[in-house]
């Protein structure tokens, strides 16, 4: 998808919504083929009523994982989600809450338990961003609000789910090219970012003896509600641009990434980050 294919467009509130987008982004090729990678797993999304959360909630399913999709009100692009994953034969559970509640988190873990009988993999995806144009334009408020869901609910999720996963099991967490090269106007998001992917390499050391992997996907730009929900309509429509590709990837072109690191074929792979992001190189 080049820029010309992205007409401006602008979302009034967070979290945006995928059902309002055009075009709508591509959550899983037509000619993605599963081979049971995951077959007899059961995963937790957060973030994943849309976005690259669907995208990966669809690809573990077509690889055979059960699902749980954790979100904080899109009702509508959680519906459609569930009915994407149970169209590849495997249950569906979704749950509506906020993580940044440590409450909610162990009631996350506690309801795919109770669903699937068993844990096996956690993605820590969900995000929040909100352009400034510069640093005094950041209040505590905004400070403290993505910080909560960037990391604190990262944080909270993980250490709910650790008791329940064995031998094998893994942990993925979104972090983001901005952790690496830093953005001036996403100044709260991009500082989140860096402390997922420390975050991912301290968690991978803590859990090594029991046999848990802990990795991270740093994306660039991808065509998610999270991109109309955050920039005007005309930074929309050049959106993706700056990279090398000169175009915003598709979620598609993304999850692949997290089903590598949640398989076996990633068996040697703990404290890494991927980085499918259009061609920058970041040296991290």
């Amino acid at each position: 998808m080049s820029e010309q294919q992205l007409p401006p467009q602008h979302q009034e509130r967070q979290p945006g919504r995928e059902g309002e987008m055009e075009p709508k982004p591509q959550y899983i090729r037509d000619d993605y083929r599963g081979s049971d990678k995951l077959r007899g797993r059961a995963a937790i999304v957060t973030g994943g009523d849309s976005g690259i959360g669907r995208a990966v909630a669809v690809h573990f399913a077509r690889e055979g994982a059960d699902v749980l999709i954790a979100y904080l009100e899109e009702d509508d692009d959680a519906q459609a989600t569930r009915a994407l994953v149970e169209q590849e034969g495997v249950r569906c559970e979704q749950f509506r809450g906020d993580l940044g509640d440590p409450g909610t988190a162990e009631a996350v873990v506690e309801r795919a338990v109770a669903t699937f009988g068993r844990l096996d993999i956690v993605v820590n995806n969900a995000a929040e961003q909100h352009a400034v144009q510069e640093l005094a334009d950041i209040t505590p408020e905004h400070w403290e609000r993505v910080f909560r869901t960037n990391i604190h609910a990262y944080f909270y999720l993980t250490r709910a789910a650790a008791p329940k996963l064995g031998q094998g099991a893994s942990i993925i967490n979104t972090t983001s090219v901005n952790a690496y090269k830093g953005n001036g106007h996403l100044i709260a998001y991009a500082s989140t970012k860096g402390a997922i992917v420390a975050f991912t390499r301290s968690i991978a050391l803590s859990m090594i003896d029991r046999g848990v992997r802990v990795n991270g996907v740093a994306p660039g730009p991808v065509w998610t509600p999270l991109i109309p929900a955050t920039f005007p309509a005309e930074a929309v429509k050049s959106f993706g641009s700056q990279v090398p590709m000169q175009r915003p990837a598709q979620p598609a072109e993304i999850a692949p990434s997290y089903v590598f690191l949640a398989s076996e074929d990633a068996s040697y792979m703990t404290g890494q980050v991927l980085h499918p992001n259009g061609g920058s190189v970041v040296n991290g």
